[in-house]
């Protein structure tokens, strides 16, 4: 069986796979319904709807999600309709959740939207915002590696198996002319697919070199001794780049674009929101990751995590399809055709009334 063709159908299982329940750790958690509501007097439903269910990570990287929830922003837009929130450790979780609709809209990475739509064929889903950039870096065993070329003959783990930081540092070893083999990561580097609740641990024992990881995990690895090798960020133009981005089932889009505009305004009202005041904001998203998953994250982590990323209502496109194509490059992907995964008419809207500039879909909108 071909390694590409073997590969893909790895990646077939895992998106097939059930939410997962957190172990022990402050990262993530099983997705699950908030039960507190805040509903203000006399507001009313929008699109006669009950309840609009939103998806995301534990993570500092949906800090949007994650301070709009704790803050009330969601709620305070959809009026009687109530916000339910639940919260997943993994992208194909979500997307499996999104496609059975068990949530409506979700904060997600952009290889699960890649993935999630061209295997419906660009049926099930639409991406209508942007949320963050940035949050990834390579951190390292500063006794066994001190510059990039120590990499070579070392164990990197990335979070899974075609995820976006998997293809992210695929890319940027064939960029150093050195050769991995994508599906078992074996080659001039080894690369170690771990879970981000289980690196930590992995390399204080010994048995990683170091990490190409989304925020909190690289600033868990730096608290353990590690030290910073590469940002992500600086890999690319303006040092910006889509690591968390909103989508809605497209059923949903169709049939409730009103609910769709008002969970559109609280993003942009948030994210205006955590600009204006970023230490309460920090201290937000601390608190609905301690609700969310038991477990607030530390100072020496929060602090670092939180200044690496940078949140965005436009969801650099461009940088999208640039991800996408270093997917097909590692041979994770068919060549994809992305036309239609983006439709930001509702946000490009709701940037207007605030009288913010509009943001731009690459040439991958709907027409």
């Amino acid at each position: 069986m071909p390694a590409t063709t073997a590969l893909r159908r790895t990646l077939a299982v895992i998106a097939a796979l059930p939410l997962l329940a957190l172990a022990g750790c402050g990262y993530g958690s099983q997705a699950k319904d908030d039960d507190t509501v805040k509903i203000a007097a006399g507001a009313e439903k929008i699109d006669g709807l009950d309840s609009v269910r939103i998806g995301y990570f534990g993570n500092i990287t949906h800090a949007t999600a994650l301070v709009g929830n704790q803050k009330g922003f969601f709620q305070k837009e959809l009026g009687a309709t109530e916000a339910k929130y639940a919260a997943f450790n993994a992208g194909p979780s979500e997307i499996e959740a999104l496609n059975s609709g068990s949530i409506d809209i979700g904060w997600i990475g952009p290889s699960p939207s890649i993935n999630g739509y061209t295997k419906s064929g660009g049926k099930n889903l639409r991406i209508i915002g942007g949320s963050a950039s940035g949050g990834v870096k390579l951190v390292v065993n500063p006794d066994k590696i001190k510059t990039l070329d120590d990499l070579k003959g070392k164990r990197i783990a990335t979070p899974q198996l075609g995820n976006t930081q998997d293809v992210a540092f695929l890319n940027w070893i064939a960029e150093q002319g050195w050769n991995v083999d994508a599906q078992s990561g074996k080659g001039d580097v080894t690369v170690v697919r771990s879970d981000n609740k289980v690196t930590p641990d992995a390399y204080e024992a010994g048995s990683l070199d170091g990490a190409w990881v989304p925020e909190p995990t690289a600033s868990r690895l730096v608290a353990e001794g590690g030290k910073v090798l590469l940002d992500e960020s600086t890999l690319w133009p303006d040092k910006k780049f889509v690591i968390t981005n909103i989508v809605v089932s497209q059923k949903f889009l169709k049939e409730h674009p009103k609910a769709v505009e008002a969970v559109l305004k609280a993003s942009v009202d948030t994210n205006e929101w955590i600009k204006a005041n970023p230490g309460q904001a920090k201290a937000a998203a601390n608190k609905q990751l301690e609700k969310d998953t038991g477990k607030a994250l530390p100072a020496d982590i929060l602090d670092p995590a939180w200044k690496s990323i940078q949140v965005t209502d436009d969801p650099l496109a461009a940088t999208l399809d640039a991800e996408a194509e270093h997917a097909v490059k590692a041979g994770l992907l068919d060549k994809p055709n992305l036309d239609g995964i983006y439709d930001l008419t509702l946000l490009n809207k709701v940037l207007k009334a605030k009288g913010q500039p509009t943001v731009d879909d690459a040439g991958l909108g709907t027409k």
